[in-house]
């Protein structure tokens, strides 16, 4: 019988097993590093895609809020024009209330009232001056309620005394005065009262 020596032929079936299982453990090596930067690859290109957008946003977010300081200015720009264009418009209203101030100042001045002193703080007015009488000044506080454009008369003060030359001024006693009173005028209802 003759002898068949199988042990080299199973030692080159070995081999071969261990190089291809060797093969077979690169190729899966090398396929799963192909996987995993073909992924990783896939992952940085979203990310790359995602930081594009956060950018794009953020250059969108600096010029909205460009135009929203633009806007901010503009509009106080439009108010400070708005306050100065009433400003012209109330002085404008206010021009013909100087005329009509002192002609009704005229028209409700009773005989034997003097005036030294007029002040004006807004619509606020002082007299200070000189009455033959306290009645006088009585009558000059009648004329200002009863006024259509002074009202709210006040009497702040009242000084009698004897007149510096009798003989030109007749026998009475003269008075010194101070009273405070309100010009009235269109659009006064919106205004407070002090």
């Amino acid at each position: 019988m003759p002898r068949i020596n199988l042990l080299p032929w199973r030692a080159q079936q070995r081999k071969e097993r261990q190089k291809n299982f060797a093969l077979a453990s690169l190729a899966a090596v090398l396929s799963g590093l192909l996987i995993m930067f073909l992924v990783s690859m896939y992952i940085q290109g979203l990310v790359d895609y995602q930081n594009a957008r956060n950018q794009r946003l953020q250059q969108e977010i600096a010029r909205l809020d460009n135009q929203i300081k633009e806007i901010r200015d503009l509009r106080l720009r439009k108010e400070r024009l708005l306050a100065r264009m009433a400003a012209i418009d109330d002085l404008q209203r206010a021009r013909p209330e100087v005329v009509f101030l002192f002609d009704q100042l005229v028209a409700v001045m009773p005989e034997g009232v003097h005036l030294t002193e007029l002040t004006q703080n807004g619509r606020n007015l002082l007299l200070r001056g000189i009455a033959e009488s306290s009645t006088r000044v009585s009558a000059l506080m009648r004329n200002i309620a009863d006024s259509p454009t002074l009202g709210d008369p006040r009497l702040q003060v009242v000084q009698s005394g004897q007149g510096r030359d009798q003989a030109t001024e007749g026998s009475g006693r003269r008075a010194q005065f101070a009273l405070a009173a309100r010009q009235v005028g269109i659009g006064d209802d919106q205004e407070e009262q002090p």
